[in-house]
């Protein structure tokens, strides 16, 4: 192991494939003179920061047991075991209707964002104990605000909510501190451009569409908080000793104010605007 990164503090973030969240918080851990091991299921992806100093780039598949065990010799090579924070910055998306959704790609969907997660969780958990670290699980708005054509994703993310706020319990007596950060809209490109969702050819739902296409194609998150904004302010509040929920990103400070005191026929009434469910009716 080097000796820059034996006094260095430590941080692994998951999923830091360019123009991401995950990127943007490896640059900022890094400009606070952390060393960054920056990962991504493509070294290729991470090109981008294969020139900064003190950023270690780790090829990591969080669905490969393997692949999660590479990496944790190599951290462990590198820190003498020890790891101060460990980002679950890692997903993906999934613009379906429920009803429609084939059940492999809702498998494959939770195996990246809940169990990958997990299972990254639990294989790097004795480096963040050797430290009394910090873990950091991404979840998102939708974990309170269900959209529609999103069953999955939102699904997906009321577990890593929930999974976070129980590991924070657990993890408590051994000093280590657990973050859920409750994401709003943030520009990234976890949304793809699609000229249609695939709906089947029965699908009840095809009168809704060209607003499931414009979901998929990320039409909510224009004009979003840039990744390096919201970056700035999650780490601010990591490197400053939060614990439980944080609020980050644009919408979330008022959404949170609007999921506490609006009841659900109100929340309802908002979502459907631009949803397409109207046209079903």
């Amino acid at each position: 192991m080097t000796s820059e990164t034996n006094f260095l503090q430590s941080v692994l973030i998951t999923g830091c494939s360019s123009g991401g969240i995950g990127s943007a918080l490896a640059e900022t851990f890094h400009e606070r003179g952390l060393h960054v091991f920056a990962t991504a299921r493509s070294m290729s992806k991470m090109a981008h920061l294969e020139k900064l100093p003190n950023v270690t780039l780790l090829e990591l598949d969080v669905t490969d047991s393997k692949s999660i065990e590479s990496a944790v010799e190599v951290v462990t090579a590198k820190t003498g075991g020890k790891l101060n924070y460990l980002i679950n910055n890692s997903g993906q998306s999934l613009v379906m209707p429920a009803l429609d959704t084939n059940i492999e790609d809702a498998k494959k969907l939770f195996d990246v964002n809940l169990w990958g997660m997990v299972a990254v969780t639990q294989t790097f958990s004795p480096l963040i104990i050797a430290t009394k670290g910090t873990i950091v699980n991404v979840a998102s708005l939708a974990t309170f605000f269900r959209s529609p054509w999103l069953a999955f994703y939102n699904a997906s993310k009321a577990a890593v909510d929930a999974y976070g706020h129980t590991l924070r319990l657990e993890l408590a007596p051994f000093g280590v501190k657990v973050v859920t950060v409750t994401a709003g809209t943030v520009q990234t490109n976890i949304f793809r451009p699609v000229e249609e969702v695939p709906l089947p050819p029965d699908s009840m739902y095809k009168a809704a569409s060209k607003e499931m296409a414009g979901i998929a194609n990320g039409r909510f998150v224009q004009g979003s908080m840039a990744p390096a904004e919201f970056a700035k302010r999650v780490v601010d509040d990591v490197l400053s000793g939060a614990t439980g929920m944080i609020w980050r990103g644009t919408m979330a400070t008022i959404a949170r104010i609007m999921y506490t005191i609006l009841p659900t026929w109100v929340m309802d009434r908002l979502t459907f605007p631009g949803s397409g469910l109207d046209k079903l009716s």
